[in-house]
């Protein structure tokens, strides 16, 4: 069942609410917490359908923020607030309100959402995409217990690791951690098979992937060993490889579904390690809403400190000082590695123009 609202308040909205439960015969509120999805017109569709497949699960109350930007003065000074009430079958097993907020109103989303909060009930509030650098500092992100945001959707993903991890606060989790979670189980398992000492990790996958980041942040944090990047096509992490005192451990997964769990003196194995579903992640981080504390752990223990994958070197190598034509210098791949850190103090030294001629 579908009740539209144009120009309306909160009050009517809740008003709808009942009204549609009554309607369908189902007055009683069975919803575990309010999900708040704050995204934009383009993306809406596809976070309204996985929050929909979660709510099998996770009966709930989803809350739908679209802030519409206005196109001419005029339309800056008409705030307006429009609704889309949900319920029944057009709903999942929940409740779904999906408000577009006009003018004015933009800037005080919080105080639209506060009154159709389920009493008594945890709230969590997802970014699909443009997530704030502090969520815990953001208005809507204020009212929530959990914060979920995807770096995988952010034009500077590495960058944006850095500074989640300055402003982190208990109950901020990301998608691209909660994607690497079957990596980690079957990494832990293959540990446990084996009492080995681990000397060094290599991570491969594709370049600008936060979840490759994070593993190796991860393997880093835990194991108190140096961690290699290094890049490959992809799809996403393509495999991990750990030297250790009983030999090599690898787990391997070129075509992104199935994979190869490699184990020195045991046969190789083939492990289903699938690319998921955004419903099967949003599913995943409903089912705790406590702080990950493994999760602020890897985070801090920051990106730069991973060997540099090959873009880094290249980009390195690229800012170095520039020789003279008579005197060439050949820039070890180690040294360029070093250079952002010696930018600061090195002085070039003046380069001869070339002859017009």
């Amino acid at each position: 069942m579908k009740t539209d609202l144009t120009d309306t308040t909160a009050s009517k909205i809740n008003k709808a609410l009942v009204k549609g439960r009554r309607d369908i015969g189902t007055p009683a509120v069975g919803m575990v917490l309010t999900l708040v999805i704050v995204t934009d017109e383009e993306n809406a569709y596809d976070a309204l359908k996985a929050a929909n497949d979660a709510s099998r699960e996770h009966p709930s109350r989803t809350l739908v923020v679209i802030k519409r930007v206005s196109r001419t003065p005029r339309d800056r000074t008409q705030s307006r607030l429009d609704a889309e009430v949900r319920v029944g079958a057009d709903a999942g097993t929940g409740e779904t309100v999906i408000l577009r907020l006009y003018g004015d109103v933009v800037n005080h989303a919080q105080s639209v959402v506060l009154p159709l909060l389920l009493p008594d009930a945890p709230v969590v509030v997802w970014w699909p995409v443009e997530a704030p650098i502090d969520p815990a500092n953001d208005p809507l992100g204020a009212l929530a217990q959990r914060r979920v945001t995807d770096t995988y959707a952010s034009e500077q993903p590495v960058r944006d690791l850095g500074a989640r991890a300055d402003t982190y606060t208990p109950g901020d989790t990301d998608l691209s951690w909660t994607r690497i979670t079957p990596w980690r189980s079957m990494l832990a398992a293959a540990l446990d098979q084996v009492t080995v000492d681990v000397n060094a990790v290599e991570v491969e996958g594709e370049e600008f992937n936060p979840s490759c980041e994070l593993l190796a942040m991860w393997l880093a944090d835990r194991l108190d060993v140096p961690v290699k990047r290094s890049l490959s096509g992809g799809p996403g992490l393509t495999a991990v490889r750990m030297d250790t005192s009983h030999g090599p451990i690898t787990l391997d997964r070129a075509d992104g579904s199935l994979a190869t769990l490699s184990i020195e003196g045991q046969p190789d194995r083939a492990v289903a390690l699938k690319r998921r579903e955004t419903a099967e992640l949003i599913a995943e981080e409903l089912r705790r809403l406590d702080p990950d504390d493994t999760y602020a752990s890897a985070l801090r223990f920051g990106v730069e400190r991973l060997n540099p994958p090959a873009q880094r070197v290249a980009a390195a190598a690229a800012s170095a000082p520039v020789a003279s034509a008579e005197e060439p210098v050949a820039v070890p791949v180690e040294e360029a590695a070093k250079a952002p850190a010696k930018k600061a103090a090195a002085k070039p030294g003046p380069v001869k123009k070339a002859a017009a001629k």
